[in-house]
C-alpha cells in the first residue's frame, strides 16, 4: 500500500477541523497548515494526531506550495476544512494506492456542494485534489488556485462533500474579504471602465448561470437565495472595482 498524506489548510476553523480530519483518518499522515488561527484549530488538530505547520499571509497557491515542501509520502490528498471525504471515496482511494502501478499521476474528485445546511446543490464540480507527490510541480493563481501537473489525470467516481455557505452572516463576511482581492486582480488585468450598464449585465448573467444553468431552480428556496446571493456578491466585486478605477484616475 502506497503512503499518502492528507493536507488541510485552515484559519479559525475550530468548529469544522475535527470532523474534517476524522474523514482523513485513513491517511498515513495528516498535515494541518495553519494560517494565523486565533481559536482552537491547532489544538484540535494536534489532538487528532496531525502535524501542524504555521504559514502567515494570504494566497492559497503559495500556502499549498508551502505545504508540499513538508511531504515525504508518495501521494498527497488536499482537502479543505469544510470538506469531508466520503466513505466511498476513501475506499476508491485505497484501491488506487493498493495497485502495484498507477498509470495516472493525479485524479479529479467530484465535489458535491451543500448550501445553508444539508441542501445539496444540483451541479457537481470536479477538482484535482489527489496527486502523486513527485508529479505535482506547483500551485498557481492568487484567488482560484490551480495545480500544474506532469502526466495523465484520471477521474474518480465518488465525491468529497463540501459544506459551504453555512449561514448568511459568514457568506457576507467572506464576500467582503475576497471581493477586495477579486477587484484588485481585475484592475491589474486592465478591466474596461465600470459604466452603469455593466452592473445589471454581470448580475443578471450570474443569476442566470446559478439559477438556470447550474440548476438552482431544483433546490427550492435555497436555490433562489444562493443564486440571488451570487448576484449580490458579483455586484460587490464590481462596485469595488469601480472604486479602484476612480482612485486610479
Amino acid at each position: 500500500m502506497k503512503k499518502i498524506t492528507g493536507i488541510v489548510i485552515a484559519r479559525n476553523e475550530e468548529a469544522l477541523i475535527g470532523d474534517c480530519l476524522d474523514s482523513l483518518a485513513f491517511c498515513d499522515e495528516l498535515l494541518l497548515v495553519d494560517n494565523d488561527s486565533s481559536d482552537k484549530t491547532v489544538e484540535i488538530a494536534e489532538a487528532k494526531g496531525a502535524k501542524v505547520i504555521r504559514v502567515t499571509g494570504s494566497g492559497f497557491a503559495r500556502i499549498r506550495n508551502e505545504a508540499r515542501r513538508h511531504i515525504s509520502s508518495e501521494w498527497i490528498l488536499y482537502v479543505d476544512a469544510d470538506e469531508r471525504v466520503s466513505k466511498d471515496l476513501e475506499r476508491e482511494i485505497r484501491g488506487i494506492l493498493s495497485k502495484e502501478a498507477v498509470r495516472q499521476n493525479a485524479f479529479r474528485l467530484p465535489r458535491v456542494n451543500f448550501y445553508l445546511g444539508n441542501n445539496r446543490w444540483p451541479k457537481v464540480e470536479h477538482l484535482e485534489r489527489l496527486f502523486k507527490t513527485s508529479c505535482l510541480k506547483e500551485w498557481y493563481g492568487e484567488l482560484h488556485e490551480s495545480p500544474s501537473i506532469v502526466g495523465e489525470i484520471g477521474d474518480l467516481k465518488h465525491p468529497v462533500f463540501h459544506y459551504t455557505h453555512r449561514d448568511l452572516s459568514s457568506m457576507v463576511k467572506k464576500t467582503l474579504v475576497w471581493s477586495d482581492v477579486e477587484a484588485r486582480l481585475r484592475l491589474e488585468a486592465g478591466h474596461p471602465p465600470m459604466y452603469w450598464w455593466r452592473f445589471p449585465r454581470v448580475m443578471m448573467g450570474t443569476f442566470f448561470d446559478w439559477y438556470i444553468l447550474q440548476g438552482g431552480w431544483k433546490a427550492g428556496t435555497v436555490g433562489i437565495i444562493e443564486s440571488l446571493y451570487q448576484s449580490f456578491s458579483i455586484f460587490i466585486t464590481y462596485a469595488k472595482l469601480w472604486e479602484l478605477q476612480k482612485k486610479k484616475k
